[in-house]
């Protein structure tokens, strides 16, 4: 048994939980200025980017003397932005988005509550609602990907060199 498998700064430390800042700001944006908001989503965007770049060094290594080297590293590079953009930004962003203007319309036309213990409300059930979405739109984004763009790669790895 070799030695134990080096973590991933962008899958197994903290480091991860910024590719979550998007679903906080979205949460937060009843109550804060919108460019915090779109701030949330550049921090959300350079994780992804960040892992994807990670992602293709790490192929360059691992395929340093393979004839097909450039297509495994981009192969990578865009499997890993990919995913990333679908799964960490995009899906739960917009999910987000629509699950607090679903709670603040209703909770206007559900209570009495002043508008901004509404909009805290709502900034509530948005942050309680991230961890229940995130495996489930993982798992949806492996389908998806697996149902379409990795089909590209595998037909590709399957092909003779030129």
């Amino acid at each position: 048994m070799g030695p134990p498998a080096e973590p991933d700064l962008y899958r197994d430390t903290w480091v991860r939980y910024l590719g979550y800042a998007n679903e906080v700001g979205e949460s937060f944006r009843a109550i804060v200025p919108i460019w915090l908001v779109w701030a949330s989503y550049g921090v959300a965007t350079t994780y992804v980017t960040a892992d994807a770049i990670d992602k293709g060094k790490k192929a360059a290594v691992a395929h340093e003397h393979d004839v097909g080297k450039t297509t495994q590293v981009s192969v990578a590079v865009v499997d890993t932005f990919v995913w990333q953009a679908l799964a960490s930004v995009a899906i739960p962003g917009f999910t987000i988005n629509r699950i607090c203007a679903a709670s603040l319309y209703f909770l206007g036309t559900m209570t009495h509550w002043p508008l901004p213990i509404r909009k805290w409300m709502t900034t509530a059930i948005g942050l309680s609602a991230i961890p229940v979405i995130i495996k489930p739109i993982d798992r949806s984004v492996d389908f998806l990907m697996d149902s379409s763009l990795r089909k590209l790669y595998a037909a590709e790895e399957k092909c003779p060199p030129s």
